[in-house]
């Protein structure tokens, strides 16, 4: 069926008529179509077997100088880590999934209200791949992005088979993402976070919720290609599935992230890159497609705001080191992310001082 589409008729299939990639992979494909095909180099990887990222047990608190080291030591070395016993109930992070699902199994009749093109609000946003105008091949995946303003914002734009699983995700987790940066801005020479830095730090949340179908060929294509995400952290849960791998320490080989049951997948964003001048690592990160079983995930990006100013702190610094990053509007960062395909690290040499 898909031989005889044309681009533009797959784009309106899958975009204009809301029935994403989830559309395309319900037809029984036996290939995956060629827009989906990704160059070689984007397709080969080498995993390393047998490492993982840190695993790191929050039960002790928030004040057990053991704990906080190892959140600073695995953001140093590693950029990724995965926490247990994170005080997140366990029926919040499985109702969050099974919302996920409730939505993309929605008709695309009612998906699509939730396009850009058709959404009552700009922070609400049904989409598939990454940025298609830019990409020059697409990315295997469907997602419901959710930019959170208010609650009285959230309750009457969000849709209603997945609104309040998604809220009840992002409030249980903000104690979380409180116990983490805490823990983060004390290495750079920060005492807490309080009412006068908060907003720099975790100003603007977005929750989305990512839909990875069965994909023929699969190892043709990516579900998302290489890249870091341009938030200060980002909380992840996924599923059981698998199929997230970030770049070793050395920056040659991936490392698959294996599901935990229960646990949350931690990882730095540029923001935090820029603003530790360098010393806490965002690290590349990518999402293989899978040939058998569909896949969900639900991120949470913690912020700045868009009309904040980044760059190295005036902690880090005040030691005479020199400063690798240059101070740039937030909002501006993120265009500049979303303006080309995934590609890597390339984001952040928007922020970097070069070397005359």
């Amino acid at each position: 069926m898909t031989a005889a589409m044309s681009a533009s008729d797959m784009s309106e299939f899958v975009m204009a008529k809301g029935n994403g990639v989830k559309g395309l992979s319900e037809m029984g494909l036996k290939s995956v179509p060629r827009e989906y095909i990704q160059p070689l180099e984007e397709r080969a990887m080498k995993v390393v077997v047998g490492e993982s990222i840190p695993i790191i047990d929050m039960s002790k608190g928030d004040d057990d100088g053991e704990v906080q080291d190892a959140i600073c030591d695995a953001a140093e070395k590693w950029g990724f880590f995965q926490v247990i016993n994170h005080g997140v109930p366990l029926h919040v992070l499985e109702n969050v999934k099974d919302a996920t699902h409730r939505f993309y199994e929605m008709g695309p009749e009612e998906k699509v209200k939730f396009t850009k093109e058709n959404s009552v609000s700009k922070n609400v946003r049904y989409g598939s791949s990454f940025s298609p105008e830019a990409e020059k091949a697409l990315e295997w995946k469907d997602y419901l992005s959710l930019f959170y303003v208010s609650e009285d914002e959230a309750h009457s734009t969000w849709p209603p088979a997945c609104r309040d699983e998604a809220l009840e995700y992002m409030k249980r987790s903000e104690i979380l993402i409180r116990q983490l940066l805490n823990a983060l801005v004390k290495r750079l020479n920060v005492s807490k976070i309080d009412e006068t830095n908060e907003p720099l730090f975790m100003g603007s949340k977005r929750i989305n919720l990512n839909y990875y179908p069965i994909c023929p060929n699969h190892d043709l294509t990516v579900a998302i290609g290489r890249h870091s995400d341009v938030s200060t952290l980002t909380i992840l849960l996924q599923d059981e599935i698998g199929g997230l791998y970030v770049r070793s320490p050395d920056h040659r080989d991936w490392i698959h992230v294996s599901p935990i049951s229960g646990a949350l997948v931690i990882n730095i964003g540029d923001a935090l890159q820029v603003m530790s001048n360098g010393r806490y690592k965002s690290i590349e990160h990518r999402v293989s497609a899978n040939g058998s079983k569909i896949r969900v995930s639900v991120p949470i990006f913690v912020n700045p705001r868009p009309s904040d100013v980044i760059g190295p702190l005036p902690q880090v610094l005040a030691g005479g080191e020199k400063a690798l990053y240059k101070n740039v509007l937030y909002s501006d960062y993120v265009k500049h992310f979303y303006r080309k395909s995934h590609d890597g690290k390339m984001t952040i040499e928007y922020a970097k001082i070069c070397e005359v």
